[in-house]
């Protein structure tokens, strides 16, 4: 294990990590004004995991800088069908979602599995599933599930982390791994939370095989029931077009058929997509909350951390009021990241990419779509972090 990321918010420099460039609150919450000041401890490390070799899996730990041990979550992953995007998974892409369960109380873990992005080890999607030869969708969530424990366990032995509190949450094969999780829980578990659960969509309102999907969480309500119950929140939005809505209500009608408990919520559509709600912690914050509450997992109670103060570091001239505020949103958050001008007042900026190359380039893009052929867009500023 090493640590390559240790930053204070009060010192930060770098910023959150939202792979969606439409984005509008991925990164940390902005501070609201003569708020008291809380520093956020941000650690970049490796958590030892069988199989993970050589280095383990790349783990992100955020948490308020309190005295004591707070209850542990865990976050994880989506899978992008895109070959090149599994290879550049970083942790500090929910940054903002750690965030959120950071100023309530938690010591939030984002995890990325074996396989993807700099974690060693096999991917999961090997062990079944869409383009696996062998195996069912069940062994692929299980192997999702096993990374998790790994790291649970690793966590449990950090002095800030209450080991006998857990809850876990993913995103999409992520939200996957939750339903496996519970069908096998570590005894801390307390809850999980599915945000758009399953496999094998392609963002069109198919998939590869619905049947296997649908029979993997037929298996994982019967080990649920086995095993004794662990709460379950899942999320799907109106406007979800890797699992529509037909499609997760087949999900949850045989997990719940074979014992399976959990809440389902449908939220309203969002943004051209709503596969992406886990992007946009301000939209799920309500549902997400109530659900802690009910099963007494708010350790603050209705208290929030107050959120985080950016640098106080000039934005380049010459941005309006939204680029203003955008500069505020770059410095908030983690490596890599890069912030791009056409200096007749057009921006573009990336946070929590893989690479600073990366960055570099999302920024510049995103400079020039807002542009529209306006000027040219360079590179203002940028933090690459310790890597």
């Amino acid at each position: 294990m090493r640590i390559v990321v240790v930053l204070a918010w009060f010192a930060l420099l770098s910023a959150a990590a939202a792979q969606e460039p439409a984005s509008t609150d991925s990164g940390p919450e902005q501070p609201k004004p003569g708020q008291p000041t809380m520093t956020f401890l941000q650690k970049e490390m490796w958590a030892p995991a069988p199989g993970a070799f050589p280095r383990g899996l790349d783990v992100l730990e955020v948490y308020a800088d309190r005295p004591g041990r707070h209850p542990l979550v865990v976050l994880t992953h989506g899978t992008s069908n895109v070959e090149q995007e599994r290879e550049h998974v970083t942790p500090w892409s929910q940054l903002g979602q750690a965030m959120w369960f950071a100023r309530r109380g938690y010591v939030a873990i984002v995890v990325v599995r074996k396989g993807y992005g700099r974690s060693g080890g096999e991917r999961d999607g090997n062990h079944g599933g869409c383009g696996s030869r062998n195996g069912s969708f069940e062994e692929a969530g299980e192997a999702s599930a096993e990374d998790l424990k790994a790291v649970i366990r690793f966590a449990q032995k950090l002095p800030e982390v209450d080991p006998d509190t857990v809850v876990s949450a993913g995103v999409s094969t992520g939200g996957f791994a939750q339903a496996a999780l519970v069908a096998d829980p570590p005894k801390e578990l307390k809850a999980a939370i599915s945000f758009a659960g399953g496999r094998g969509g392609d963002g069109h309102g198919h998939n590869c095989n619905v049947d296997g999907v649908i029979a993997a969480f037929a298996g994982f309500g019967k080990g649920a029931r086995k095993h004794g119950t662990v709460p379950m929140l899942w999320i799907y939005s109106e406007n979800d077009y890797w699992f529509p809505l037909e499609m997760a209500k087949k999900f949850e009608a045989a997990y719940t058929k074979n014992g399976g408990v959990e809440q389902f919520v449908l939220a309203p559509p969002d943004g051209d997509d709503g596969h992406h709600l886990y992007s946009h912690p301000s939209v799920w914050s309500p549902t997400v909350e109530e659900f802690l509450k009910a099963h007494n997992l708010l350790p603050l109670g209705d208290v929030v951390l107050p959120a985080p103060e950016p640098a106080k570091i000039p934005p380049p001239a010459g941005l309006p009021d939204k680029g203003q505020e955008a500069w505020r949103r770059y410095l908030l958050g983690g490596p890599f990241k890069a912030f791009a001008i056409n200096g007749q007042g057009q921006w573009g900026f990336a946070q929590g990419a893989f690479d600073q190359d990366i960055a570099d380039s999302q920024a510049i893009d995103r400079c020039r779509q807002a542009a529209a052929g306006a000027g040219s867009c360079s590179v203002v500023a940028k933090t690459t972090g310790a890597k």
